[in-house]
This record gives structure tokens, C-alpha cells and sequence, in this order.
């Protein structure tokens, strides 16, 4: 039996799981205060403070460090990296602690994982981490000079539910062709094709979502960048976080959604109904590099717990494929069966080379 550490720092919370094989030994979800977290100055000025939770934890349920068979973490943002597994190393903790691609409470995972590891004598991995990209050339370039398409998104939970589709139908990842819509706060879609992530629409170029603008007119966006209406950041803000249907129609709780939509709300009609065409829209489009040949679509995220949604993406979308529904997101499981995958000899992980141009 592996006696797995699952660790997911978010913005404002920590995720910590214990898991025996498959088994969930327990899964807690540690709340952290605006006030708590505004005495540190950046993220990793937080580790003492996140350690001490893990640590916390773990006692409270009785789970000795000397126990663990390995620490999996979430993956936080490095320069471009394959989907699977990776051993934390040096050149990973001084990536993610020196030069990582943008700072998010992520980066602080492997941190933990690898300093946990260090002192018991166990392994410690990432398993598809956020910036997973393995585009090709071809589906990356557009035409502005110094701009790329990007793989960067929920890969986490999207390639797990892609290997979860495939084992139901008795196949190898590798032998299916998949596309997998993320529907949260943030949507991102992937294609997984002779498995890998060959393509992919991140949430900077796709369907406007909960609390994200998604792709947008660019000569009308030059225009508001140059109206002096707003900041640099302020227009991020908008881009990322403070805009899609919260800025829309100022909701971003599908279920409050549809009950105005069910008392004749037309505007909101409009712009849910809208999100829903832009997701299966990008389906089609990720559709066309495989010109088609696709054996199943997938929705998950907390969205796909919307019949309304799903039902509007699937009658758009099945002349393309079979629609298959997996509502919310088991990134904690994820990790936990990844790890386990690595350990069991049935994948391999990659060792991390540092990048000191990732900026």
C-alpha cells in the first residue's frame, strides 16, 4: 500500500489530503483570511505559515510524516512542461521560489512537497501542472509578430477526465481522441490526441465565462486600451476575475442565473445562453485539427452540474461526437491517482530543467 500527501495551495485556502492507494484517508480544505494573508508581502513569504497547516493537519488526524510513501503536489507555474508526473528538484524549488512564470499561492506546493520529502526520505512529484503545453508549432502561431497561442489552463482536471473516459471505454489515453471543456469561474478547452494535449483554447482567447472576458474583438480592445477609461490593471482585472457575466449581467452563480432567466430575465437569457454557444463553438473549432475524427467530447467543472448548459452545449455539439458529463472538479483525486500511477511503474516522471528566461 502508498500512504500518499496530496497538497493544492490556492489564493485563500489550502487543500490537504492523505490518501491510502485509491482510498481517501481524509481531504480538508484550510481557509485563509484576507487579513491573514495581507502580513506577507508575495507568496512565498506565506511558507512558514502554509507548512504549519500541513503540519496542523496532519496531526489532527493522527497521520505521522514517518507514514508517507510520497508528497504529490499541484504544479505551480513554470515555464511550458509536458502533461504527467515530474520529480520535484532543485531546479524546480528555485524556478518556483526565484523565477516563476507569474506568482500564485500554487508555486508554493513544491516547495512543501520537496522539503517534506527531503527530511523523510520520499519522493515528492507534480502532476499536470497549469502550464502543461504541448501545441504544436502549427496550432501556436498567429499572425502578430512577438504573440503565441498558450496551453494554459485547468489541464488537471481536464486530462484526468480524459483518462477516466478512456478507461471507461476500455481503451488506452493514448488511443482516444478527446476534446474536454473546463467550466468554472474559468473556462478552458483541450484536445487530447495520440496522448497529449495537442490542442488547446486557454481562457484568454475562448468563451467569456463566469468571471472572464474570453476572446474579444481586438480592434474594439485596442480601442478601450487607448480610451484612458482604465489602468493597465484595472483592464486586466476586467479581463481576469471581474468580467465575463459577472460584469455582464452582474451574477456569476449559475444557479441565480437561470432562476432570473426562469422569471423572463432576457438579458441574462441572453448572455448565458451566449457563454453556452461560445463553448460549443470552440468544441467545433478544436474539432477541425483532427478534421473531426473525434471519439467523445467531455464537460466538466462546476458548470457541468447545469442541465441548462449542458443540455444547449450538447445539442450543438453531438453531430461532432457523444457528449459524456463528468460536473465538478476532483483535483485532489487527480493528484492522488497520478502519484499513484508513477509509483506503480505504469508511468514515468520527467525530471525539471530550470529556465532563466521563463518571464
Amino acid at each position: 500500500m502508498y500512504r500518499l500527501l496530496i497538497l493544492n495551495p490556492g489564493s485563500t485556502s489550502t487543500k490537504i489530503a492523505v490518501y491510502d492507494d485509491e482510498k481517501p484517508v481524509f481531504t480538508e480544505n484550510v481557509s485563509h483570511s484576507l487579513a491573514e494573508l495581507g502580513r506577507y508581502r508575495n507568496v512565498m513569504d506565506q511558507l512558514p505559515m502554509r507548512e504549519k497547516v500541513v503540519a496542523t493537519t496532519l496531526a489532527e488526524h493522527g497521520i505521522p510524516y514517518a507514514s508517507l510513501s510520497a508528497v504529490i503536489s499541484r504544479g505551480g507555474l513554470l515555464p511550458p512542461v509536458k502533461s504527467g508526473a515530474y520529480k520535484v528538484n532543485e531546479d524546480m524549488v528555485w524556478q518556483l521560489t526565484h523565477a516563476p512564470v507569474n506568482e500564485h499561492a500554487s508555486n508554493m506546493g513544491a516547495v512543501i512537497a520537496d522539503r517534506i520529502a527531503r527530511q523523510y526520505g520520499i519522493p515528492a512529484y507534480i502532476y499536470d501542472a497549469v502550464t502543461v503545453d504541448e501545441m504544436t508549432d502549427l496550432a501556436k502561431v498567429t499572425g502578430f509578430p512577438g504573440t503565441r497561442r498558450r496551453g494554459m489552463g485547468h489541464n488537471l482536471n481536464m486530462r484526468a477526465a480524459a483518462i477516466r473516459y478512456a478507461k471507461e471505454q476500455g481503451k488506452a489515453y493514448r488511443d482516444c481522441t478527446l476534446i474536454v471543456a473546463h467550466m468554472g469561474g474559468g473556462i478552458t478547452l483541450s484536445l487530447h490526441h495520440n496522448g497529449t494535449i495537442e490542442d488547446f483554447v486557454s481562457d484568454e482567447n475562448g468563451p467569456y465565462s463566469p468571471e472572464r472576458a474570453g476572446d474579444i474583438p481586438s480592434y474594439q480592445l485596442v480601442d478601450i486600451c487607448y480610451s484612458g477609461k482604465y489602468t493597465h490593471d484595472e483592464l486586466l482585472k476586467l479581463l481576469h476575475g471581474k468580467g465575463g457575466l459577472l460584469l455582464d449581467i452582474g451574477l456569476t452563480d449559475g444557479r441565480e442565473i437561470e432562476k432570473k432567466i426562469a422569471a423572463g430575465d432576457a438579458k441574462a437569457k441572453l448572455f448565458y445562453d451566449g457563454m453556452a454557444l461560445n463553448i460549443a463553438r470552440y468544441v467545433g473549432l478544436l474539432s477541425i485539427y483532427v478534421s473531426g475524427k473525434v471519439d467523445g467530447i467531455i464537460l466538466t467543472g462546476g458548470i457541468a452540474y447545469s442541465h441548462y448548459i449542458v443540455d444547449f452545449i450538447t445539442q450543438h455539439v453531438r453531430f461532432i461526437a457523444p457528449v459524456v458529463v463528468y460536473p465538478g472538479e476532483k483535483e485532489m483525486e487527480s493528484l492522488a491517482y497520478g502519484g499513484l500511477r508513477v509509483l506503480r511503474g505504469e508511468e514515468k516522471a520527467y525530471e525539471f530543467v530550470k529556465s532563466v528566461n521563463s518571464h
